[in-house]
């Protein structure tokens, strides 16, 4: 199998990470937050083959370009990058030796987790300056 790493995807997702579009969930939710087969037909009908596969970290080369099954590894809901998703790309490219879309995925896991940690940072330093007590001038 030819899987390669889809940087389009990559690059996408990073993207999408930086402008904060991305959801902080557990590894055990990708279950239940994945695309249903439905809602991926939904969104290729309205946006294509080109749209739906930034969504896909790999590439597998011996599949049609306009075949579902050549895209691998998805990482998000068609809106939003899913951490859930992104870890459980990360352990199954490193399961099968997919070390570059594992590498990929590792450091989107790094961007979101770090980009959660700002907005952690931020909240608190907000919180703080509406509660801090306000002085008295003479």
């Amino acid at each position: 199998m030819a899987i390669r790493l889809n940087r389009a995807a990559f690059d996408f997702a990073k993207k999408l990470v930086v402008a904060g579009r991305f959801v902080f969930d557990e590894r055990d939710a990708w279950s239940e937050h994945r695309p249903s087969a439905h809602t991926e037909n939904k969104f290729l009908a309205a946006h294509g083959f080109r749209e739906y596969a930034k969504w896909y970290l790999g590439i597998n080369d011996e599949k049609p370009e306009n075949a579902k099954g050549r895209y691998e590894f998805p990482y998000g809901d068609f809106e939003s990058v899913h951490r859930c998703g992104v870890l459980t790309a990360e352990s199954r490219a490193g399961q099968y030796k997919h070390f570059d879309i594992e590498n990929a995925a590792a450091h989107l896991h790094g961007m979101i987790d770090a980009k959660h940690g700002e907005r952690d940072s931020a909240s608190a330093r907000k919180r703080r300056q509406t509660h801090a007590p306000r002085s008295r001038s003479a």
